[in-house]
């Protein structure tokens, strides 16, 4: 035993004069979210949900027919001057019910360390991670989205902001098959810049390149107003104006690298929260055009809302309704509304507090271009040519 603990000094102190500093005892951190519940609508026929194609264009409440959920695992601590986290997010989608094609995914995994004497202020990233997302939740659509395989540096002081730098590679952009569209994407963005009383902006810019035989270029930049206490409503605010040409993706992400410079996109978005005393809730208003390679556009309009009431400390009546629009050139109009009224056991009577059990009923209603468009099962996929339905369900949605 004498001889072991020896030996145990001896290597102690050679990584001590080798300038070796353990690291701090570890802490396992753990968030996530998920969402979960049964539903159904009429007889013979599986549960059934609303909404058109194309981000923002599906309001959420009583309306998600999958099961979905993502876990953080983290580990944080120091060694010598450097703070370092490892991460790691599996999530798990079920797209039924209660069906057994449930699929096992990896989200995220990556290191991250601060502290660097290159740059103190800044963090350095290698691996697979969520990176610059900024979303609108009644319609869970992230307008800036660049998820992905890569590395970067974030937060490095510049001038009145902050700036990140990150390099993103794929196998498989959108519009490929698995592997045969391989790219790679340059992300900058220029953060938390002050340009008002409680208003800050944000600049994303991104370019694209398939790495392919026929592989295309492409750019997308965004601007983006934050607003702090909109109104006095206790809420806030954000705008986006967003464009993107060819391989790029309007959320600044990657796009079908091999689209060309043909192919353009712009979009507004606004999106309002608020809570005040018992009333809390959450607005958009979007407007965006795509223009395809042979010139032809499609327009897309959608508009609505969710607000909530808390009649108790733990019970609140939450209502939303949402319409949305896609038009294509030479096509007819894309309509549906959808409404959904909820009442909700909740931990406390904000908005945002979570987790929410909620008791629903859904209708909507659309025309026959938004059946057409969805292909042979029409908007609900059940195929029997109706433009109205109805759905009811009970869900868990939780944030930790």
């Amino acid at each position: 035993m004498d001889k072991q603990v020896r030996r145990l000094a001896g290597c102690m102190a050679l990584a001590a004069a080798a300038g070796f500093v353990a690291p701090q005892a570890l802490a396992l951190e753990s968030h996530g979210y998920f969402r979960a519940g049964p539903g159904a609508t009429k007889k013979d026929a599986a549960r059934a949900c609303y909404g058109l194609q194309g981000p923002g264009l599906k309001y959420r409440l009583g309306n998600e027919c999958d099961f979905y959920g993502e876990f953080f695992l983290s580990e944080s601590f120091k060694v010598g001057d450097v703070d370092t986290k490892i991460q790691f997010t599996p999530n798990l989608y079920n797209a039924g019910t209660d069906t057994n094609d449930a699929k096992l995914g990896l989200a995220e995994m990556f290191v991250e360390g601060k502290g660097f004497d290159i740059a103190p202020q800044a963090s350095f990233w290698v691996g697979k991670r969520y990176h610059a997302r900024a979303d609108v939740h009644i319609v869970d659509t992230f307008f800036t989205l660049q998820d992905g395989v890569g590395a970067g540096m974030r937060g490095l002081s510049a001038g009145p902001g902050k700036f990140s730098l990150a390099y993103f590679r794929t196998d498989d952009g959108v519009g490929g098959t698995a592997g045969d569209q391989p790219g790679h994407r340059v992300s900058a963005e220029w953060y938390e810049l002050p340009v008002n009383a409680g208003g800050k902006l944000r600049l994303v810019g991104t370019y694209t390149k398939g790495s392919f035989s026929g592989g295309q270029d492409g750019v997308a930049l965004t601007v983006q107003h934050n607003q702090e206490n909109f109104l006095g409503l206790g809420g806030g605010n954000t705008l986006w104006l967003q464009y993107a040409q060819g391989s790029a993706n309007l959320n600044t992400g990657f796009g079908d690298l091999s689209a060309g410079s043909g192919r353009k996109g712009f979009r507004i978005v606004d999106a309002i929260t608020w809570q005040r005393g018992a009333f809390g809730g959450q607005a958009m208003a979007l407007w965006q055009t795509d223009r395809l390679e042979g010139g032809d556009k499609v327009n897309s309009l959608s508009l609505g809302g969710r607000a909530s009431y808390a009649l108790t400390r733990h019970f609140k009546m939450v209502a939303e309704l949402g319409h949305s629009q896609r038009k294509p050139d030479g096509g007819a109009a894309q309509k549906l509304t959808k409404f959904t009224l909820a009442p909700t056991l909740s931990t406390g009577p904000g908005f945002w507090t979570r987790p929410e059990l909620r008791l629903y009923v859904t209708t909507a209603k659309w025309n026959d271009a938004a059946n057409a468009a969805a292909g042979a099962g029409g908007v609900t996929g059940i195929g029997d040519g109706k433009t109205s339905g109805t759905s009811f369900g009970a869900q868990v949605e939780v944030w930790w």
